[in-house]
């Protein structure tokens, strides 16, 4: 029997990266999951790999229509909602403040934080009110960024710091019928894509940069890490008999160099 057996969760962004391997890990341990994502073709073959304990919905996390159409055809499906994670992001590919004119740094901040922050506001809020019947839980993929530089430039590390704060805030609010809590990894190889207002939509993180290899020779463990690794602090963070006493606050997993080593020019962050 799994961590999550009979919970009922939806998961933004979940098509690929971190966010598919949060949902393969909640399946595996229970869960029925519906799945949050704008690409369609990731969403359909999702479906066709994880098969009927998996529910896809094609939508916009900056949207507050998709984002209520969301929860409702959660609960439509499972009966309830028990945990709900907000992953959906953007990066910045580390593009410094002055690595870009002004009229297109105006651009990127309203696009970037569209969806790194009032993307989680805006599921909060559509999720909030099915949550507390469960007393489930909300959780939000954070970074190293929200604590420190270098993870991203000024827009992804600002976006990062203000998730931070809003964990802190609904942690506050909603309890104590709902736990809040955030998890902070860090660097990936994934699909990750940047603000199309810089021209950063048609790469991924994984084209940019050797994130393995980065991470395998700058970081303390020394070793390659897949999304999946990052996956198991979400189910911890998810069952309530296993976290019931957590919220409020944010676990770094994020494997930081040690001391002697140096943090690279690149950058560690992924999220």
């Amino acid at each position: 029997m799994g961590w999550l057996e009979g919970k009922a969760a939806l998961v933004t962004g979940g098509a690929s990266g971190l966010g598919r391997a949060i949902a393969e890990r909640f399946v595996h341990e229970g869960a029925r999951v519906l799945v949050v994502d704008r690409s369609r073709d990731k969403l359909e073959q999702l479906g066709a790999d994880l098969g009927g304990r998996l529910v896809t919905f094609a939508g916009d996390v900056t949207s507050p229509a998709d984002n209520t159409g969301a929860v409702a055809a959660a609960v439509e499906a499972f009966g309830r909602l028990d945990v709900f994670v907000g992953n959906a992001g953007l990066w910045d590919f580390n593009r410094p403040l002055l690595g870009s004119s002004i009229e297109d740094t105006a651009r990127a901040f309203d696009e970037l934080f569209a969806v790194n922050v009032k993307g989680y506001l805006l599921g909060a809020r559509a999720a909030a009110e099915a949550l507390r019947p469960t007393r489930g839980s909300m959780i939000f993929t954070l970074s190293n960024a929200s604590f420190f530089p270098r993870g991203g430039g000024p827009l992804y590390t600002a976006s990062k710091h203000a998730g931070l704060g809003l964990v802190r805030q609904l942690a506050y609010e909603l309890a104590p019928d709902v736990r809040v809590n955030g998890v902070a990894p860090g660097g990936m190889a994934t699909d990750l894509r940047g603000p199309s207002s810089l021209g950063l939509d048609r790469q991924s993180i994984s084209d940019a940069m050797p994130v393995q290899e980065l991470l395998r020779k700058h970081m303390a463990l020394e070793i390659y890490i897949e999304p999946s690794d990052y996956a198991g602090t979400y189910v911890l963070l998810a069952s309530r008999e296993n976290s019931s006493t957590v919220t409020g606050a944010v676990f770094d997993i994020s494997s930081f160099g040690t001391p002697q080593r140096e943090a690279t020019p690149e950058g560690l962050v992924v999220l």
